[in-house]
């Protein structure tokens, strides 16, 4: 069995430009993150990694322009280094960074106080030495993002597909079936109610079944009411999940409910799921009230 690649992955860049957002991404793809590592200190992490002292799909280290600036010039020799010496882990940097008005902007809307602050009182002039205490990174940087005109969501997204290679790594999703009378689950982002459907409960010889069972579902699939209520709710959620894709959602709750959650949601919960999975592998299915039958 092939072992997975172990990664180390290095986020750089200007102050505002998105490092903790890129961070988080990286976070949600199953990567261990620690912000604002002394540059002296990358050797003994590494090593701690890859002698399992780490366990995680990666490791994300953020560095800028707080670290002594001896450090930060001596950076791109260490990494070389470190590459030469450990070639069993990949390395790969990111730099990101904004034009110095969109800068502005963002500090002055956060209200937050730019790194070097502490020395360089004016923020005009705080964010032109950071790009030029950054400057040797930025050179020596596989991938370089400017952030000026995206999103937050977007530059999860351009991490994701251009960094590791996850075009979206997407929410962890629920779909479930559930009964009125036991109480509506109060956690649900979208929630739908079919008790308009027909109900199979007031055929005595279904009543004992359950949504899962074949003559359950060969006697809702026989109304063409169940199809195109099927069909919507699939289209409507196969659109809401892209989109919460692309967004930092890492949990997505969808319930559908019935009277007792017996027959007709959990036949719902599982045609939508059989639509929905191709696209959306991280998809789980709950029954939540079925053993309550």
């Amino acid at each position: 069995m092939t072992r997975p690649t172990r990664r180390l992955i290095l986020v750089t860049g200007q102050s505002g430009s998105g490092k903790s957002v890129a961070l988080a991404a990286l976070e949600d793809s199953g990567f261990y993150c620690i912000d604002n590592l002394p540059p002296d200190l990358l050797d003994h992490l590494a090593k701690s990694y890859l002698e399992g002292g780490i366990v995680a799909r990666g490791i994300a280290i953020s560095i800028d322009a707080r670290a002594p600036e001896r450090s930060l010039t001596a950076l791109p020799d260490r990494i070389d280094r470190l590459k030469q010496r450990l070639p069993e882990l990949e390395i790969s940097s990111l730099f990101l960074e904004a034009d110095r008005q969109r800068l502005i902007t963002r500090f002055s809307e956060t209200r937050r106080r730019h790194p070097l602050s502490y020395q360089i009182d004016n923020l005009v002039e705080a964010i032109a030495r950071e790009a030029q205490l950054l400057m040797p990174i930025r050179a020596y940087a596989d991938l370089v993002i400017d952030t000026s005109l995206t999103t937050v969501h977007q530059l999860r997204e351009d991490v994701r597909a251009r960094l590791i290679g996850e075009k979206v790594a997407g929410p962890r999703i629920l779909i479930q079936s559930f009964g009125f009378k036991f109480g509506i689950p109060l956690d649900s982002d979208f929630l739908f109610d079919v008790r308009f459907l027909p109900n199979p409960h007031w055929d005595p010889s279904l009543r004992p079944h359950n949504g899962l069972d074949q003559p359950v579902v060969d006697y809702l699939e026989r109304h063409p009411i169940t199809h195109e209520t099927r069909s919507r709710i699939s289209e409507f959620l196969g659109h809401m999940m892209v989109e919460a894709s692309r967004s930092d959602r890492s949990y997505l709750t969808c319930s559908i409910g019935c009277t007792g959650g017996k027959h007709r949601s959990v036949y719902v919960v599982e045609r939508l799921a059989r639509d929905l999975r191709p696209a959306f592998g991280n998809l789980v299915v709950r029954h939540r009230d079925l053993a309550n039958h």
